[in-house]
């Protein structure tokens, strides 16, 4: 049931100019460290995706860092009392100094990594080991926005401390010139900095105890001041300059009550009775149960002061009175609509359609003057031949065009995008890049989001491509698109996540004209800022946080990739990692891991969930096919998937297995471990009752399919329509054909189950019902439920346990138990039993004494 990106996703923080020996030690796995200036997975079945860590902090508290500090001076001062005193006090400075540095150790192993130098020339300290502590409590850094004239950068950072079991968040300028960077707002809810100057920014952050958020203003030299307080929550702003430093057109999201008010959850008043009732579909979406609030776009003016700050103007409720909603529930955000100078593009759903039958969302334009109106006048952008998703509405920069990307079935959410320009905001007609008589399109790819060149006159999409999200350039009309298919504009290793304009000049004398401000991920580096010149093909790294991996001790020496026969005449690719200290003389166990979605794909990107390096760094091989089903491969591998659950995708999996049994002599197939989450799980679950489930030592299946008789109790009923060709009551044969429950008499591997009660998507009776059926046939198991959690497991304290249970869970089974720390636990366990032993047996001689027995 497909995987989509979460909005809370995002990257991490490194200035590559600042920090100091202290600031890989935060996120080395000491739970006590701060930044220095802070204050206080829509598709159905996912399985990968996150956001990624880094180490390197600007300063620390942390004990580690005192140590280090405490190590430099003892060494400088023990230096110079060595060279004034020859022969007196080297054997007691010696000792003293490897005796602290050894305590230190004991500490945090981590500042006896490696150390290296940044293009600073400031020491880093290194990670001894890339652990799940290290990762999750590390800061994420998002997207960085570039200003108008490509010289700063504007980026938000929060960061996890376990110490403490609070987030802090910032916002940071980066000087794109020597990628240094500095605080500019601290706060704990400070986020989504947007632009309105060369200096001056405008941002959003939560305020007292009562749900209040507030957009605020500030500038690079720290002057600060608040535009307009809401009683509720606002998110997903934009701004667009109307008026050169005067005055920009504004765009929000708010959720609205069925009167037109802000809904803010803290305030509203409780009734006596939870009960709730309902006489349609959707009455629960993701993680929540459906009401009468509703998303809607606030439109207005933000204008510069006389007297100095920013105020707002002209503000209106531009959906009030239309009936419609956006964004999107659950994941729509920014993408969902754009401002321009002359008006409001968005998305909503098709109110005529059942939005759990159908996934239908129409493009609306509404004008200044429509805008203005007591009860706006609908405008629908015609698209002919296409009624599925509408995403990606991107005004043209003179504010005259828009383009966006629409899906041709109403029933298939990971339906092919097109692409589509609209030319006339009077006429509202959309014309297809690419478009073919029989309606597949010209370019085997799916368009996501949409960027335009500063003179209008090129369009730069991003899509997935064999397990990598590029940058694709092409021309802004259809007709002079068609002369050629889309070329690729080389970056950096790994995946995009955000592209845009380095700057808006149009200006040919200018040394950043056309140039884009690039923000990617890896599965080895969790944020890297760079710039790529499409004229030219290059692209220069501005600011990697991670330097490449280095900090966490990660390369790309250790990711690789196979590619082998499918189920059927196509080839099938899959992503290999290694361990960073991988011998190939050595053997290692596989960590096989599946893919959610079905339609989606493991990338080269980062994640938080499922990171291959969390597990390769245990001691596996990890290797992660993109079988039947998967995106980036064109439509007809994807779309394989199709009424065929069981079929394509498993062999694909089993030809893969095979594969790497007679190729990768360094995996040990003996001491195999699988893993899978949503279709994953199901996946996982399937194999289970079939051979390859033979083949492993121990399953792990999270948020997973039991039985797909049971798919009408998901919420998006379009998702089983599709993939397993009709309804329940119209093809039931169609559902039961790749039911895992059917298969039950073959469940005999140790399985891991993992669950949450918040997963309207896969309900938590799925965990529970394979668990049942495990317990029941004695099969080693174990459940582990998350009731605060949905289809993803968010929270860092119960990521933490999710990644220890799972880790200790393959690790037992595939052998790579920590044998130090198993000897230490069998020790105190040992000294527990005999301390018990005794104490019980001098109970009973004191009470046979004084009973007299």
């Amino acid at each position: 049931m497909g995987e989509a990106q979460d909005p809370r996703w995002d990257g991490y923080d490194d200035d590559d100019g600042s920090g100091g020996e202290e600031a890989l030690a935060a996120a080395a796995g000491l739970s006590c460290f701060s930044m220095r200036g802070c204050s206080g997975e829509g598709k159905h079945l996912d399985g990968c995706g996150g956001a990624g860590a880094a180490p390197h902090l600007d300063g620390t508290n942390s004990t580690t860092a005192i140590v280090v500090s405490e190590l430099k001076q003892l060494f400088s001062r023990s230096r110079r009392r060595l060279l004034l005193f020859p022969g007196v006090e080297t054997t007691f400075f010696s000792v003293c100094f490897i005796t602290l540095f050894f305590l230190a150790f004991i500490i945090n192993p981590a500042i006896a990594s490696p150390v290296w130098r940044d293009s600073a020339g400031n020491m880093t300290i290194m990670a001894t080991k890339f652990t799940p502590e290290v990762m999750l409590s590390a800061p994420r850094r998002s997207a960085a926005v570039p200003n108008g004239n490509g010289t700063l950068a504007l980026y938000t950072v929060s960061t996890y401390s376990f110490g403490e079991h609070k987030r802090r968040s910032e916002v940071r300028v980066l000087t794109i010139a020597n990628g240094q960077s500095s605080v500019v707002v601290e706060g704990s809810g400070a986020s989504e900095p947007n632009w309105v100057g060369e200096e001056e920014f405008v941002w959003v952050e939560g305020v007292g105890e009562k749900g209040e958020m507030e957009i605020k203003w500030g500038d690079v030299r720290g002057n600060k001041g608040v535009v307009k307080r809401f009683e509720g929550g606002v998110g997903n702003v934009k701004v667009r300059e109307v008026e050169r430093g005067r005055r920009w057109v504004l765009g929000f999201t708010v959720v609205v009550t069925p009167g037109g008010e802000i809904y803010n959850p803290v305030t509203e008043e409780k009734g006596l009775s939870s009960g709730r009732v309902y006489d349609g579909l959707f009455v629960r979406h993701w993680d929540a149960w459906s009401s009468e609030n509703k998303n809607s776009i606030r439109y207005g003016f933000l204008r510069r002061k006389e007297e100095g700050g920013f105020e707002i103007e002209g503000l209106v409720d531009a959906l009030y009175g239309t009936g419609l909603s956006s964004p999107v529930p659950p994941f729509g955000g920014t993408g969902d609509f754009d401002v321009g100078p002359k008006g409001l593009v968005f998305v909503a759903k098709d109110p005529k359609l059942d939005p759990a039958m159908y996934t239908k969302t129409d493009l609306y334009y509404l004008s200044l003057k429509e805008l203005a109106q007591e009860k706006p006048k609908l405008r629908l952008v015609e698209t002919p031949g296409l009624e599925g998703y509408s995403q990606s509405p991107v005004f043209s920069n003179d504010g005259n065009k828009i383009a966006f990307t629409r899906m041709r079935s109403k029933q298939y959410e990971s339906d092919k995008t097109r692409l589509l320009l609209v030319k006339d905001l009077d006429e509202l007609k959309a014309e297809e890049f690419y478009a073919t008589e029989d309606g597949e399109g010209g370019w085997d790819a799916r368009p996501d989001a949409i960027l335009w060149s500063a003179d209008d006159k090129t369009l730069y999409v991003t899509a997935e491509h064999r397990a990598r999200n590029l940058i694709f350039q092409l021309p802004s009309t259809p007709c002079e698109a068609g002369k050629k298919l889309p070329s690729i504009i080389p970056t950096t290793d790994g995946s995009v996540s955000d592209v845009r304009l380095l700057s808006t000049t149009v200006s040919a004398h200018s040394p950043v004209a056309g140039r884009l401000f690039v923000t990617s991920t890896s599965l080895v580096d969790n944020s890297c800022y760079s710039i790529v010149n499409p004229s030219q093909s290059t692209f220069h790294i501005v600011s990697s946080n991670s330097k490449q991996g280095k900090s966490f001790g990660l390369s790309r020496l250790s990711v690789d990739d196979i590619t082998f026969k499918g189920a059927g005449d196509y080839d099938v690719h899959a992503l290999v990692m290694r361990p960073s200290n991988f011998d190939p003389k050595k053997k290692y166990p596989l960590c096989f891991l599946i893919h959610g979605g079905p339609q989606g794909a493991w990338a080269d990107s980062w994640s938080t969930r499922w990171n291959p390096a969390v597990f390769a760094e245990q001691g596996y091989v990890v290797v992660s096919p993109n079988p039947t089903g998967s995106t980036g491969y064109g439509m007809a591998l994807q779309n394989g998937i199709k009424g065929d659950w069981g079929g394509k995708p498993y062999n694909d999996l089993v030809n893969a297995f095979e594969y790497i049994q007679d190729n990768l002599d360094y995996v040990d197939t003996d001491r195999a471990v699988a893993l899978g989450a949503s279709y994953g799980g199901y996946m996982i679950n399937w194999i289970q009752g079939h051979p390859l489930g033979r083949k492993f030592k121990a399953l792990v299946c999270h948020d997973g399919v039991f039985s797909t008789s049971n798919q009408w109790s998901t919420e998006e009923l379009f998702f089983p329509i599709h993939d397993f060709e009709g309804t329940i009551y119209e093809n039931k044969e169609g559902y039961q054909k790749w039911d895992p429950a059917n298969h039950l008499n073959e469940w005999a591997t140790p399985e891991l189950i993992i669950h949450s009660e918040l997963d309207y998507r896969l309900p938590v009776t799925e965990g529970l019902a394979a668990f049942n059926v495990l317990q029941a046939k004695k099969v080693p198991s174990r459940l582990l439920v998350f009731p605060d959690e949905n289809h993803w497991v968010l929270k860092p304290e119960n990521s933490l346990v999710w990644h220890k249970t799972v880790l200790g869970w393959i690790n037992k089974y595939s052998g790579i138990e920590d044998d130090a720390g198993a000897q230490v636990q069998a020790h105190q366990a040992n000294v527990t039993k005999r301390e018990t032993e005794r104490l019980d047996k001098e109970t009973f001689a004191n009470l046979v004494s004084k009973l007299a027995l």
